[in-house]
């Protein structure tokens, strides 16, 4: 059995050939009131720069600090490197992330990881805990 991907009951082809008004009346509240309001310029940018590379069959990522863009169906299959403050992060598109932000898939902070108390450590600083 082969899993086909659907999103409120359209397939991808389906979203891909609906029109912006169509698709936005499937998102959720929060994707679709801040899809109403209008692209912010930054997300104009990145829109243009996605259907540029789709017209010219380019495979090289596209970089942006526009965290809060919402997927469309169009990014699928595109990787997009998304800012995360201190570098860019490659992420891959694909269907099961059409309708969430762009800086979901980018983390912002990293697990810290101690070492061990290095050279002329004081004391209580050298208590290095057990696993």
């Amino acid at each position: 059995m082969s899993y086909e991907f659907r999103y409120r009951g359209r397939s991808l082809e389906e979203l891909k050939s609906m029109s912006m008004e169509e698709f936005i009346k499937l998102l959720p509240s929060r994707q679709r009131r801040s899809l109403l309001r209008g692209l912010t310029p930054e997300q104009q940018k990145l829109l243009e720069k996605i259907r540029k590379y789709r017209e010219k069959g380019l495979d090289k990522p596209i970089r942006t600090r526009a965290r809060d863009m919402i997927i469309l169906p169009e990014m699928v299959g595109l990787t997009i490197h998304v800012h995360n403050g201190k570098e860019y992060v490659p992420v891959e598109i694909k269907p099961e992330m059409i309708g969430h932000y762009l800086g979901e898939f980018a983390i912002t902070c990293k697990r810290v990881v101690h070492g061990a108390p290095g050279v002329r450590a004081t004391r209580s600083s050298m208590y290095v805990p057990l696993k």
